[in-house]
């Protein structure tokens, strides 16, 4: 069971969230129709911005909105598509809303004007190695920067937690060659992006090792795939089996948790957040 220390993640617009005793939950708004457990549901401004104030009711402290799904097999959009689809969100939301905003993109454009709308994170799941730009757009403007680990488009290490090594070290390189401070990044391992189920649960059983990396990281494991092949649910079926695998992260010491169903996480990880206090607890009065 990982000991969680006290950071401050610095985002942008003069924003920082605590990361530490109490996780923090990163609501998915996914402004597509092709997205592959809620694909359509919030398609308009409207019904986005109105799910995304849900989901900071609920508890969210950070709204992750994407106009590309990521799913295998999706439609790749043009950069004036996705942008139609966001830049109205985020504008929509910035001033309604305490919670971060964050962008779900891996285009440079896209990123800054994102964070000129409003957007306080830049998540991008191809990890700054798509377009290396990105890096600079945080540099420059002091967005927060979430660093993803994918399989995709490259041949992959033999150990999972090798090529997370891999792969996320070249990231931070890059973005050290930007001018992006290391209070700004949040590391997540890719769950499900290029993975099978087998590795899936391996990363899971072996995430206690990234913290080697030295920085905070976020869990994206809501309604995946692997989820689904464990329990035999559908996609819009695996909040449980999202919920369990939330709790066995912040156990092993996930600071961020990226989901659909913001209430069930929440009280998952509530109850886990608790049990790691009374640990804390009683270690220190042991040393007492």
């Amino acid at each position: 069971m990982a000991r969680l220390g006290s950071s401050f993640w610095r985002v942008g617009h003069g924003r920082e969230i605590g990361l530490g005793a109490r996780a923090v939950i990163m609501a998915i708004v996914n402004v597509t129709p092709d997205s592959f457990s809620d694909g359509g549901r919030y398609e308009t401004v409207d019904a986005a911005v109105t799910h995304a104030l849900q989901a900071a009711s609920e508890g969210a402290g950070i709204i992750d909105i994407g106009g590309e799904s990521t799913r295998p097999d999706a439609d790749v959009v043009s950069p004036s598509e996705e942008q139609a689809r966001v830049l109205p969100v985020i504008e929509a939301l910035r001033g309604k809303t305490d919670a971060l905003i964050s962008i779900d993109t891996y285009r440079a454009e896209t990123a800054r004007l994102a964070v000129g709308a409003g957007a306080h994170i830049v998540n991008d799941v191809f990890g700054l190695q798509k377009e290396r730009e990105i890096g600079k757009i945080v540099a420059d403007t002091g967005a927060g920067l979430c660093l993803m680990h994918t399989g995709r488009d490259r041949e992959k290490l033999p150990d999972v937690i090798a090529d997370q090594f891999f792969f996320l070290e070249r990231s931070l390189e890059i973005a050290s060659a930007a001018g992006v401070s290391r209070d700004r990044i949040v590391l997540d391992p890719g769950f499900g992006f290029a993975k099978d189920t087998e590795e899936n649960v391996e990363l899971m059983a072996r995430f206690g090792e990234l913290h080697r990396l030295g920085l905070p990281l976020l869990a994206g494991t809501s309604r995946k795939r692997f989820v689904g092949a464990i329990t035999g649910r559908q996609a819009a079926e695996r909040d449980a089996g999202t919920a369990a695998t939330s709790v066995l992260l912040r156990l092993a010491g996930a600071s961020i948790f990226r989901v659909h169903d913001v209430a069930i996480n929440r009280d998952a990880l509530a109850i886990a957040d608790a049990m790691l206090a009374a640990s804390h607890s009683c270690e220190q009065g042991n040393l007492a």
